[in-house]
């Protein structure tokens, strides 16, 4: 059996989360990321889409 290969997006936070308010600062912190350059590789699911367009305002996008 083959295992199913999943696509998967690179999520970089480009700016800060102060001034914000708490729900977009609990939804960076949902997608896993702690600082500013910091990267993190997520599944590309509806899920965390929608996440990132709540946050594109300060995350870039890669495909890997």
């Amino acid at each position: 059996m083959t295992a199913k290969k999943v696509k998967q997006i690179k999520i970089t936070l480009d700016k800060s989360v102060s001034r914000q308010k708490q729900p977009i600062v609990r939804t960076v912190e949902a997608l896993g990321l702690k600082r500013i350059r910091h990267f993190v590789i997520q599944d590309d699911n509806d899920v965390i889409r929608g996440m990132v367009f709540k946050v594109k305002h300060l995350v870039t996008v890669e495909n890997v």
